[in-house]
């Protein structure tokens, strides 16, 4: 047990006790699922059959090109307007940009450092988990010479999952973290929710993914945040643990002492001047 604060005995001031170390930056933890490993394990496995059936099955393709020429032939200025906005704003610069401010928010204005690194991981788990399987599934994008009114012709072996889907995913878990136990949770709940189903509309409207891509999204970055939520659950205090006293807190601790020195000095030289 540590005894009490030692006492400058011309001032009764307390002096700064140098004995114990600057406090550690707070741990955030994020909401975990039971079983985590598992449930992202079975969830990953989800992605890839999905994947794997849509790539291998013959004429899979050819009917869920269907729904995107449907879609294709009935577009409204309005609609297109909107599904073009949220081409740019899901998109990798303006996402970032986007994970980037509200981040620097949570560290600058808040003081939370932890909980700004925890929001900008969950939030961008989703294009990461789209990457990877990505590379593994390898599908073509829609023809776009197949569709009547291509907005945003796009080709390559990108198609599965949608980047665009699976980052609105993570965001909105991001965000719900962040709200949880205030009250606008439901709201943010509710939002996230409705944004990435807007999203993966977005992405049938334009002509740039299948229907499978989109469904496969919201399970790939249900898992990445899955995963990621466990993982820093069990790693994130021991790294914390490990970091060095920062600087900010030391520089803290020699101003308090100062000002401590300063006001015991002025205190003598008072008592000094009425003897």
């Amino acid at each position: 047990m540590t005894g009490p604060a030692p006492v400058d005995r011309h001032s009764a001031l307390p002096l700064p006790d140098t004995t114990r170390p600057a406090a550690a930056p707070r741990f955030w933890a994020i909401p975990q699922a039971g079983h985590w490993l598992l449930l992202g394990a079975l969830l990953s496995v989800a992605v890839l059959a999905l994947g794997l059936t849509a790539q291998l099955m013959p004429g899979f393709g050819a009917a869920e090109l269907g729904v995107d020429q449907d879609l294709s032939q009935h577009h409204a200025a309005v609609l297109t307007a909107v599904a073009m906005a949220l081409n740019v704003v899901f998109g990798p610069v303006a996402g970032a940009a986007l994970i980037a401010a509200v981040a620097l928010y949570i560290w600058v204005v808040r003081g939370a450092l932890v909980k700004a690194v925890a929001f900008g991981l969950v939030a961008s788990s989703g294009w990461v988990a789209s990457e990877f399987f990505k590379i593994i599934v390898a599908r073509q994008r829609p023809n776009p010479a197949l569709l009547f009114d291509p907005l945003s012709p796009e080709t390559g072996s990108n198609s599965f999952p949608s980047g665009h889907v699976s980052f609105s995913v993570a965001l909105a878990f991001a965000l719900y973290f962040l709200a949880r136990g205030t009250r606008w949770a439901n709201v943010a709940a509710f939002t996230g929710a409705a944004t990435a189903l807007v999203v993966a509309w977005s992405r049938l409207y334009v002509g740039v993914h299948y229907p499978t891509d989109v469904a496969a999204s919201f399970l790939a970055a249900s898992a990445a945040v899955v995963l990621l939520a466990g993982l820093w659950n069990r790693f994130a205090p021991r790294m914390l643990d490990r970091l060095p006293v920062p600087a900010i807190a030391r520089s803290s601790r020699s101003s308090r002492s100062s000002r401590s020195s300063r006001s015991s000095r002025s205190s003598r030289s008072s008592r000094s001047k009425r003897k």
